[in-house]
Protein backbone atom coordinates (compact mmCIF):
# COMPACT_ATOMS: atom_id res chain seq x y z
CA UNK A 1 0.00 0.00 0.00
CA UNK A 2 1.06 3.55 -0.54
CA UNK A 3 -0.05 5.95 1.57
CA UNK A 4 -0.08 9.66 0.31
CA UNK A 5 -1.04 12.91 2.91
CA UNK A 6 -2.09 16.70 1.93
CA UNK A 7 -2.22 18.97 4.52
CA UNK A 8 -4.34 21.22 2.75
CA UNK A 9 -2.67 24.31 4.28
CA UNK A 10 -1.49 25.19 0.20
CA UNK A 11 -3.57 23.57 -3.07
CA UNK A 12 -1.62 19.88 -3.49
CA UNK A 13 1.29 20.04 -6.10
CA UNK A 14 -0.32 19.63 -9.64
CA UNK A 15 -4.19 20.20 -8.40
CA UNK A 16 -6.16 22.57 -10.57
CA UNK A 17 -9.99 23.21 -9.81
CA UNK A 18 -12.38 22.63 -12.56
CA UNK A 19 -15.09 24.15 -12.60
CA UNK A 20 -14.97 26.20 -9.21
CA UNK A 21 -12.72 28.89 -7.82
CA UNK A 22 -9.68 27.36 -5.12
CA UNK A 23 -7.50 28.97 -2.77
CA UNK A 24 -5.95 28.15 0.58
CA UNK A 25 -7.90 30.09 3.80
CA UNK A 26 -8.19 29.03 7.20
CA UNK A 27 -11.16 28.39 9.19
CA UNK A 28 -11.74 28.00 13.03
CA UNK A 29 -7.91 29.08 13.18
CA UNK A 30 -7.24 25.72 10.95
CA UNK A 31 -5.06 26.35 7.32
CA UNK A 32 -7.45 24.48 4.88
CA UNK A 33 -8.13 24.86 0.79
CA UNK A 34 -11.86 27.03 0.30
CA UNK A 35 -13.46 25.41 -2.71
CA UNK A 36 -16.46 27.27 -4.07
CA UNK A 37 -18.54 27.74 -7.58
CA UNK A 38 -17.77 30.80 -9.53
CA UNK A 39 -20.27 33.04 -9.31
CA UNK A 40 -20.88 33.18 -13.13
CA UNK A 41 -22.38 29.38 -12.37
CA UNK A 42 -23.98 30.15 -9.42
CA UNK A 43 -25.98 33.21 -10.94
CA UNK A 44 -26.46 32.20 -14.55
CA UNK A 45 -25.55 28.13 -15.09
CA UNK A 46 -28.38 25.73 -15.30
CA UNK A 47 -29.04 22.91 -13.15
CA UNK A 48 -27.65 19.20 -14.33
CA UNK A 49 -25.44 21.32 -16.50
CA UNK A 50 -23.50 23.01 -14.65
CA UNK A 51 -23.83 22.26 -11.18
CA UNK A 52 -25.96 19.25 -9.10
CA UNK A 53 -23.50 16.25 -9.16
CA UNK A 54 -21.51 17.96 -12.25
CA UNK A 55 -17.61 17.69 -12.48
CA UNK A 56 -17.59 20.56 -9.59
CA UNK A 57 -14.24 19.88 -8.00
CA UNK A 58 -10.38 20.68 -7.33
CA UNK A 59 -8.68 17.95 -8.77
CA UNK A 60 -6.02 16.18 -6.81
CA UNK A 61 -3.81 13.82 -8.91
CA UNK A 62 -3.87 10.61 -7.76
CA UNK A 63 -4.57 7.69 -10.24
CA UNK A 64 -6.55 6.10 -7.15
CA UNK A 65 -8.12 2.62 -8.45
CA UNK A 66 -9.08 0.77 -4.83
CA UNK A 67 -8.02 1.91 -1.28
CA UNK A 68 -9.03 4.60 1.10
CA UNK A 69 -9.52 8.20 0.63
CA UNK A 70 -10.00 10.41 3.87
CA UNK A 71 -10.75 14.25 4.07
CA UNK A 72 -12.11 16.73 6.68
CA UNK A 73 -14.50 18.88 5.70
CA UNK A 74 -16.48 21.66 6.96
CA UNK A 75 -18.83 23.57 4.87
CA UNK A 76 -21.71 26.41 4.85
CA UNK A 77 -23.95 27.69 2.94
CA UNK A 78 -22.54 31.21 1.22
CA UNK A 79 -26.34 32.84 0.46
CA UNK A 80 -25.87 32.72 -3.08
CA UNK A 81 -27.74 29.42 -3.97
CA UNK A 82 -31.31 27.63 -4.57
CA UNK A 83 -33.40 27.29 -1.26
CA UNK A 84 -32.91 24.04 -1.57
CA UNK A 85 -29.05 24.26 -0.99
CA UNK A 86 -27.80 21.85 1.64
CA UNK A 87 -23.79 23.10 2.06
CA UNK A 88 -23.11 20.33 -0.70
CA UNK A 89 -19.34 18.81 -0.46
CA UNK A 90 -17.80 15.68 -0.38
CA UNK A 91 -15.25 13.57 -1.97
CA UNK A 92 -15.04 12.52 -6.06
CA UNK A 93 -12.90 9.99 -6.92
CA UNK A 94 -11.54 7.56 -10.20
CA UNK A 95 -11.85 11.18 -12.25
CA UNK A 96 -11.01 10.40 -15.97
CA UNK A 97 -9.22 12.68 -17.86
CA UNK A 98 -11.49 13.93 -19.38
CA UNK A 99 -13.64 14.73 -16.67
CA UNK A 100 -16.66 13.30 -17.65
CA UNK A 101 -16.68 10.62 -15.59
CA UNK A 102 -16.20 9.95 -11.74
CA UNK A 103 -18.15 8.56 -8.55
CA UNK A 104 -18.83 10.90 -5.63
CA UNK A 105 -19.73 10.30 -1.87
CA UNK A 106 -20.48 14.09 -0.59
CA UNK A 107 -22.13 15.78 2.72
CA UNK A 108 -25.71 17.57 3.12
CA UNK A 109 -25.02 18.89 6.30
CA UNK A 110 -28.13 20.87 6.53
CA UNK A 111 -29.96 17.60 6.45
CA UNK A 112 -28.21 15.94 9.15
CA UNK A 113 -29.90 15.26 12.39
CA UNK A 114 -28.47 18.30 14.26
CA UNK A 115 -30.54 20.67 12.26
CA UNK A 116 -33.51 18.52 13.40
CA UNK A 117 -34.58 17.82 9.42
CA UNK A 118 -38.24 16.71 8.63
CA UNK A 119 -38.67 13.81 6.64
CA UNK A 120 -37.38 13.00 4.18
CA UNK A 121 -34.28 15.07 4.61
CA UNK A 122 -33.56 13.40 7.65
CA UNK A 123 -32.59 10.62 5.55
CA UNK A 124 -30.28 12.23 3.23
CA UNK A 125 -27.59 13.74 4.99
CA UNK A 126 -25.09 11.31 2.88
CA UNK A 127 -25.15 10.75 -0.91
CA UNK A 128 -23.01 8.59 -3.39
CA UNK A 129 -23.67 9.40 -7.15
CA UNK A 130 -22.31 8.50 -10.28
CA UNK A 131 -21.36 11.00 -13.19
CA UNK A 132 -22.81 10.86 -16.07
CA UNK A 133 -25.73 8.24 -15.63
CA UNK A 134 -26.79 8.47 -11.95
CA UNK A 135 -27.21 11.84 -10.06
CA UNK A 136 -29.13 11.73 -7.30
CA UNK A 137 -32.59 12.49 -8.77
CA UNK A 138 -32.54 9.33 -10.87
CA UNK A 139 -31.22 7.30 -8.50
CA UNK A 140 -34.05 8.44 -6.03
CA UNK A 141 -36.56 7.18 -8.81
CA UNK A 142 -35.04 4.38 -10.05
CA UNK A 143 -34.20 2.67 -6.25
CA UNK A 144 -37.08 4.52 -3.95
CA UNK A 145 -36.08 2.57 -0.69
CA UNK A 146 -32.93 5.29 -0.75
CA UNK A 147 -30.05 2.75 -0.67
CA UNK A 148 -27.23 5.18 -2.42
CA UNK A 149 -27.81 8.02 0.59
CA UNK A 150 -28.59 7.77 4.47
CA UNK A 151 -28.95 9.96 7.50
CA UNK A 152 -26.09 11.36 9.62
CA UNK A 153 -25.54 13.12 12.98
CA UNK A 154 -24.40 16.33 11.82
CA UNK A 155 -24.58 19.68 11.08
CA UNK A 156 -22.90 22.89 9.08
CA UNK A 157 -20.02 24.43 9.93
CA UNK A 158 -18.27 22.04 12.06
CA UNK A 159 -15.50 19.91 11.13
CA UNK A 160 -16.23 16.18 9.28
CA UNK A 161 -14.20 13.71 8.52
CA UNK A 162 -15.51 11.95 5.60
CA UNK A 163 -14.01 8.44 4.94
CA UNK A 164 -14.45 6.11 2.06
CA UNK A 165 -13.19 2.45 1.56
CA UNK A 166 -13.09 1.38 -2.18
CA UNK A 167 -12.75 -1.93 -3.40
CA UNK A 168 -13.78 -3.32 -6.79
CA UNK A 169 -16.74 -4.55 -5.80
CA UNK A 170 -18.08 -2.01 -3.05
CA UNK A 171 -17.62 1.87 -1.76
CA UNK A 172 -18.17 2.18 2.45
CA UNK A 173 -18.07 4.99 4.07
CA UNK A 174 -17.36 6.31 7.49
CA UNK A 175 -18.02 9.53 9.23
CA UNK A 176 -16.34 10.90 12.24
CA UNK A 177 -15.70 7.17 12.83
CA UNK A 178 -18.78 5.88 12.59
CA UNK A 179 -20.55 4.00 9.95
CA UNK A 180 -22.76 5.75 7.56
CA UNK A 181 -22.94 4.16 4.13
CA UNK A 182 -22.11 0.93 1.84
CA UNK A 183 -22.74 1.03 -1.74
CA UNK A 184 -22.24 -2.49 -3.50
CA UNK A 185 -22.10 -3.20 -6.95
CA UNK A 186 -20.65 0.71 -7.65
CA UNK A 187 -22.25 2.43 -10.71
CA UNK A 188 -19.55 3.38 -12.29
CA UNK A 189 -17.29 2.17 -15.29
CA UNK A 190 -14.50 4.25 -15.38
CA UNK A 191 -11.59 2.04 -13.04
CA UNK A 192 -9.12 4.36 -12.22
CA UNK A 193 -8.61 7.69 -11.95
CA UNK A 194 -7.65 11.52 -9.95
CA UNK A 195 -9.77 12.54 -6.56
CA UNK A 196 -11.44 15.40 -6.35
CA UNK A 197 -12.51 18.39 -3.51
CA UNK A 198 -16.14 18.28 -4.27
CA UNK A 199 -18.71 20.92 -4.06
CA UNK A 200 -22.04 22.26 -5.30
CA UNK A 201 -24.51 24.90 -5.84
CA UNK A 202 -24.67 27.52 -2.49
CA UNK A 203 -21.66 26.05 -0.62
CA UNK A 204 -18.44 27.02 0.61
CA UNK A 205 -16.47 24.20 1.59
CA UNK A 206 -13.64 23.98 3.56
CA UNK A 207 -11.13 21.01 3.12
CA UNK A 208 -8.26 19.69 5.13
CA UNK A 209 -6.22 16.35 5.82
CA UNK A 210 -6.74 14.82 3.00
CA UNK A 211 -5.03 11.19 2.98
CA UNK A 212 -5.12 8.48 0.53
CA UNK A 213 -4.29 5.46 0.59
CA UNK A 214 -3.62 3.33 -2.32
CA UNK A 215 -3.93 -0.68 -2.52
Amino acid sequence: MITIHHSLADLPDGARPHRVTARPAAIEGRPCVRVELPDDVTFHGQPGVDYVDQPTFLVVPGGFTTGTLSVDVWSRLNGKGPADARAFAGLAYRINKQRDAFESVYLRPLNGLKTDPPPPRDQRAIQYFSYPDWPFDRLRETYPDGRYEAGLDIGPEEWITLKLSVTADTMTATVNDSYALTVDRPLGSHPSGDIGLFVDIGTEAFFANLTVTAS
